[in-house]
């Protein structure tokens, strides 16, 4: 019985440390690859930001471009209003001119 203990604490002593230590080869190894992957990572977040900031600053210059328009179609609504005026204006005195015409 102590022979077969003993037999089971050397076994399981051996099965634990035979596979518990990684070398530094391996471990170097995992480690480079983890870098390149953060490596990319970071090149990519950097590509992402600076196409956001691009995307930001076009639409900051179409917003522009828009508010522009806006004011200019909604000035040029006002003198096309005050022109519709003028000829309703005119429309009416030429029709008392033609009326007054006609009575003569």
């Amino acid at each position: 019985m102590k022979k077969s203990v003993v037999i089971m604490m050397l076994l399981s002593f051996l099965v634990t440390f035979s596979y518990g230590c990684a070398s530094k080869g391996y471990v170097k190894e995992q480690n480079d690859a983890l870098a390149d992957r953060i490596n990319k990572l970071e090149a990519s977040s950097a590509s992402n930001k600076a196409d956001a900031e691009k995307a930001k600053a076009d639409a900051a210059k179409a917003l522009q471009t828009a508010q522009d328009c806006a004011s200019k179609s909604e000035n040029d609504a006002q003198r096309a209003e005050a022109a519709a005026k003028r000829a309703e204006a005119a429309a009416k005195k030429a029709e008392k001119a033609f009326e007054l015409h006609q009575r003569k």
